[in-house]
C-alpha cells in the first residue's frame, strides 16, 4: 500500500528576496531594514501547503459518509456483498485512516444469501447526535435500510431496526438538523424526496414528499443534507458512472424549496477524460476542528475503460465562495496529487503487517467472507497456526456463500502468496488462491486431482459466465506430495499467477490480462483470497501464511 506521508512544500517568503537585496549593507540603517523585512516575513508568509494522494482509501470503498466527533474523524463506506460489512475507518487528519472494527460483524445481521454482486449493503449514512453514533444504509437484495447506533465507533453497535414505509428502490440518507430534528432524504422516480424520522424508534413520522427534480433533468441519486449559517445544503449524484458528477442545492429549510447552485456540478470529471481519477460521485463535506471544510466523495482508477480497484475514496478542499455556494478544489480537478493548505496535523498510523499467520484468534478487519460469516467453513484452533477452509458443494460462480475468505485489490502492482497443505480426494475437489470481480468474472490458481489421479495446479479462468483452463501443470517431485506455494503477481494491465514447492523457484503457470475480469462498472473492485470447494465430504485445505505486498 501506498505510504502517506504528508508533505510540506516550499514556498518562497517575503525575506529571501530582501536579504539577498541588501546582504550588501553593512550600515545601521540597512540592519534596520532587513529586521523590518524579517518581521514582516514572518507575518505575511504564505501558509505552509502541504501534499497528499489520493485515493486516501484504495480499493472497493466507494459511497463514503464521515463525521467529526471532537478532533476524530470517522468513516463508513459501502461494502456491498461482502462481511463483515460497514467498516469504520478512523482518522486524525483525513489523509490516513486505519480499519477499527466493522459495524456489521454477527451472523443474521443482514440478509446478503440473494445478494448478487454490486448489491448488498450500500450507500451508508453516518452521524455523531445526542452522544451516540447513528448509522442508516441500505441492504439492496433483502432487508431494505436500517438504523444501527453504538456509543463508540469500535462498537458495539445494536442490532439493524428495519425502517418501514419508504419507496421501493429507496436508498437514504440521514440528516439530524440544529434543533435536532431527524430527516431521511431519498431518491425516487421524479427527484429527490424527504420524510421526517424518528431516531429512537426508526419510523417515518410523515409520509415522504418531494423537495427536489433534480438538476436540469437528470435524476439525482445519493443524496446529502448538510446545514450552514442557516441553509440546508443538498448534495446529490447526478448522471452515471463517466458523465456523473456532484450536484448541490440549497433551502432556508429542509422540505424546500431548493435553488441549484449556478456552478453545477461543483466536482466531475465527465469533460476531463485524460485525468487520472473518474466516475466522481456521492459525496459528503465535513469541517474540521480548525474550521477548514473538506469533501470525501467517491472516485475511480480507471484503466482504459476498466476499473478493476472498485470506487475509492477521495480527499478535496472545499472552501465557501461569497455567495455562500461550496467550491471544490478551487474549481480544478480532483487529482491524484494536492498540494493544500490547513489539512489537521499530520497523523500516521501503524502499517498494517503484510503478512498474516493465522495466529491469531480471529482474522484482522481487512479480511471478509461473501454473503456471511461462512460459519464451519472455516478454522483457525484445529490446526493451529494455519487457516482451514472446509469446502462445500457452493463455489464462486453461485450465489451463495462458499468457503472463500479474501481482501480488497488496492494498487495496481500487488503481489499475494500463500503457502497451502491440500490433499484432494474426488475429481472436482480443489482450494487455492482466488481473484474475484463477481460471480461470472473470477480467476483460480488451484490444485485439484483425485485419490488415484497424481496432484496438479491450473488456472482457471472465468469470463461472462464461461470457464476455461488457461494453463495446467503436474505437481512433481516434493511438490507432488507436500505443501506448495501459490503467487499472483498484479499489475495494471495483467495478471501473473506462479506456483512452487516449498523452497524451490517460483513457475509462471500463465496469465490473465486484466480487461478479462475488471468491467467498467464494479464498484467492490477485485478481491484476491483463499478458497476452496468441491463434491463430497471435502478434505481440509490449510493455509499457513498469507502476504500481500505493493
Amino acid at each position: 500500500m501506498r505510504r502517506r506521508t504528508v508533505l510540506p512544500l516550499l514556498a518562497a517568503g517575503l525575506s529571501s528576496g530582501l536579504s539577498s537585496g541588501l546582504s550588501g549593507c553593512g550600515t545601521q540603517a540597512g540592519k534596520m531594514v532587513a529586521d523590518t523585512a524579517e518581521r514582516t516575513s514572518a507575518l505575511f508568509k504564505p501558509a505552509e501547503k502541504r501534499r497528499y494522494a489520493n485515493p486516501v482509501i484504495e480499493g472497493g470503498q466507494g459511497d463514503p459518509t464521515v463525521c467529526r466527533v471532537g478532533e476524530d474523524f470517522f468513516l463508513v463506506a459501502s461494502s456491498f456483498e461482502y462481511f463483515p460489512a460497514l467498516t469504520v475507518h478512523h482518522s486524525r487528519d483525513l489523509v490516513h485512516w486505519r480499519a477499527l472494527d466493522h459495524a456489521l460483524n454477527r451472523e443474521g445481521q443482514v440478509p446478503l444469501k440473494d445478494a448478487v454482486s454490486g448489491e448488498g449493503v450500500i450507500a451508508p449514512s453516518l452521524r455523531w447526535h445526542g452522544g451516540r453514533f447513528w448509522l442508516l444504509a441500505t441492504s439492496r437484495g433483502g432487508g431494505g435500510t436500517f438504523l444501527m447506533s453504538a456509543k463508540q465507533a469500535m462498537g458495539p453497535w445494536s442490532d439493524p431496526q428495519w425502517i418501514e414505509g419508504l419507496d421501493p428502490g429507496a436508498v437514504p440518507s440521514l440528516f439530524i438538523d440544529g434543533q435536532g430534528k431527524a430527516w431521511l432524504v431519498h431518491e425516487g422516480s421524479g427527484g429527490v424526496f424527504l420524510a421526517e424520522f424518528e431516531l429512537e424508534s426508526a419510523r417515518l413520522r410523515a409520509a415522504t414528499q418531494r423537495v427536489w427534480p433534480g438538476h436540469n433533468g437528470l435524476a439525482p441519486q445519493l443524496p446529502v443534507l448538510v446545514e450552514r449559517e442557516g441553509w440546508i445544503y443538498l448534495f446529490c449524484t447526478e448522471g452515471r458512472l463517466w458523465d456523473q458528477g456532484l450536484t448541490v442545492a440549497r433551502s432556508r429549510s429542509a422540505a424546500g424549496p431548493y435553488e441549484p447552485c449556478f456552478d453545477n456540478p461543483i466536482a466531475s470529471h465527465r469533460n476531463a477524460a485524460l485525468e487520472p481519477l473518474q466516475m466522481l460521485g456521492r459525496g459528503e463535506p465535513v469541517q474540521a476542528a480548525n474550521g477548514t471544510w473538506w469533501l470525501l466523495l467517491s472516485g475511480t482508477r480507471p484503466v482504459g475503460r476498466a476499473t478493476p480497484l472498485g470506487r475509492e475514496v477521495l480527499l478535496a478542499p472545499m472552501r465557501w465562495d461569497e455567495g455562500g455556494w461550496p467550491v471544490v478544489n478551487d474549481h480544478q480537478p480532483v487529482a491524484e496529487e494536492l498540494g493544500v493548505e490547513q489539512l489537521p496535523p499530520a497523523r500516521e498510523w501503524p502499517v498494517a503487517p503484510r503478512r498474516e499467520d493465522f495466529k491469531g484468534p480471529g482474522l484482522p478487519p481487512e479480511w471478509q467472507f461473501l454473503r456471511g460469516l461462512a460459519p464451519g467453513l472455516w478454522d483457525l484452533a484445529e490446526r493451529p497456526g494455519w487457516l482451514r477452509l472446509k469446502g462445500s458443494a457452493t463455489s464462486l460462480a453461485d450465489v451463495g456463500t462458499p468457503a472463500f475468505v479474501c481482501r480488497r485489490l488496492s494498487s495496481f502492482q500487488q503481489h499475494a502468496s500463500t503457502l497451502l497443505d491440500f490433499a484432494p480426494l474426488r475429481q472436482g475437489q480443489q482450494a487455492g488462491l482466488a481473484l474475484r470481480r463477481d460471480e461470472a468474472h473470477h480467476a483460480l490458481l488451484r490444485l485439484t486431482g483425485s485419490g488415484t489421479a497424481p496432484r496438479r495446479v491450473e488456472l482457471m479462468v472465468r469470463v461472462k459466465g464461461q470457464e476455461r483452463i488457461v494453463a495446467a501443470a503436474p505437481l512433481i517431485g516434493a511438490a507432488a506430495f507436500g505443501a506448495v506455494r501459490l503467487r499472483l503477481d498484479a499489475y495494471a494491465e495483467r495478471y501473473d499467477f506462479s506456483y512452487a514447492g516449498e523452497g524451490a523457484d517460483w513457475r509462471l503457470l500463465g496469465s490473465v490480462p486484466f480487461n478479462a475480469l475488471a468491467g467498467d462498472d464494479s464498484p467492490a473492485g477485485l478481491r484476491i483470497g483463499l478458497y476452496a470447494s468441491g463434491p463430497g465430504a471435502m478434505p481440509p485445505a490449510d493455509f499457513d501464511w498469507f502476504e500481500l505486498e505493493s
